[in-house]
């Protein structure tokens, strides 16, 4: 028996591998995991494709209950379904690790994700530095450690992939003071616009010249989808881009080749 992690690309129920079809087909259960990122179809139209009960994975699940999931393995083929690929999450490593302390078989389908489809913009993925990510600010909570790894790659001439933030079935915890039980927040992505505005603000405290208005970097909106959106301009221009629905990430663009600028060119702001 096995359990089997597969990547489910970034499109619809049909951008899954025809190995990754064939395992799902194989199991009597499915997970989906529900907060690392998400599809832009609704999740039924994934079990009416596949055949299988899924089961909706969240960060709760995943990280605390994760037994639920791996120990059925002993006995049946259970699949672990991961937008994009199944390895870009270092919680799905530590799913991979419970299991094999239990012997329990592990194989991996991968498929496409964020980490290979953001060359769409024409930056070649060797060129890339370290990828960052960029939370959601709050009042009283605004992490920057991104900042560091920013200047880090600009100061090597690298471009930076920025994976932007999610909040899916985040608790309210407000709602157990007022009405004495737990509701969950409504689902929220943020936008190429807002990652920018957050960068600025960081800059603007810390006053080191890494960014500025006039920094170049590519917008990119529902990549792997027919409505993908591919956006090249200034960080100030790009503030003012409506870039549409999820899911977006954005990239600080490093040293620019000729041939790289040629094919950004034909996303610049006006043009796209």
């Amino acid at each position: 028996m096995v359990l089997y992690l597969i990547g489910l690309g970034l499109g619809d129920e049909k951008d899954i591998t025809v190995r990754g079809l064939e395992c799902v087909k194989s199991c009597s259960k499915l997970y989906l995991e529900y907060y690392t990122s998400v599809l832009g179809i609704d999740n039924k139209k994934l079990e009416e494709f596949y055949g299988v009960p899924i089961t909706v994975a969240d960060r709760n699940m995943v990280e605390s209950e994760a037994e639920q999931i791996y120990l059925a393995a002993k006995d049946t083929n259970i699949g672990f379904l991961v937008v994009g690929d199944p390895l870009c999450a270092t919680t799905h490593v530590d799913l991979i690790l419970r299991a094999k302390a239990l012997d329990i078989k592990v194989e991996v389908v991968h498929n496409t994700s964020v980490m290979g489809a953001v060359a769409s913009c024409g930056l070649p993925l060797y060129q890339y530095g370290y990828t960052v990510s960029i939370p959601f600010f709050e009042e009283n909570w605004k992490p920057a450690s991104f900042y560091e790894r920013l200047k880090y790659n600009l100061a090597g001439g690298m471009h930076t992939l920025c994976l932007v933030d999610i909040k899916v079935k985040e608790p309210d915890y407000n709602s157990m003071v007022t009405a004495g039980r737990l509701k969950f927040m409504p689902p929220r992505f943020m936008t190429v616009n807002t990652a920018v505005a957050q960068i600025l603000e960081v800059e603007e405290e810390k006053k080191e010249g890494v960014v500025s208005g006039e920094t170049m970097a590519v917008g990119m909106a529902r990549l792997g989808q027919p409505t993908q959106q591919i956006v090249y301009g200034t960080l100030s221009q790009l503030l003012e881009v409506d870039f549409g629905a999820p899911l977006h990430c954005l990239v600080i663009c490093g040293e620019i080749h000729p041939l790289e600028q040629e094919i950004l060119e034909y996303y610049r702001v006006g043009k796209a």
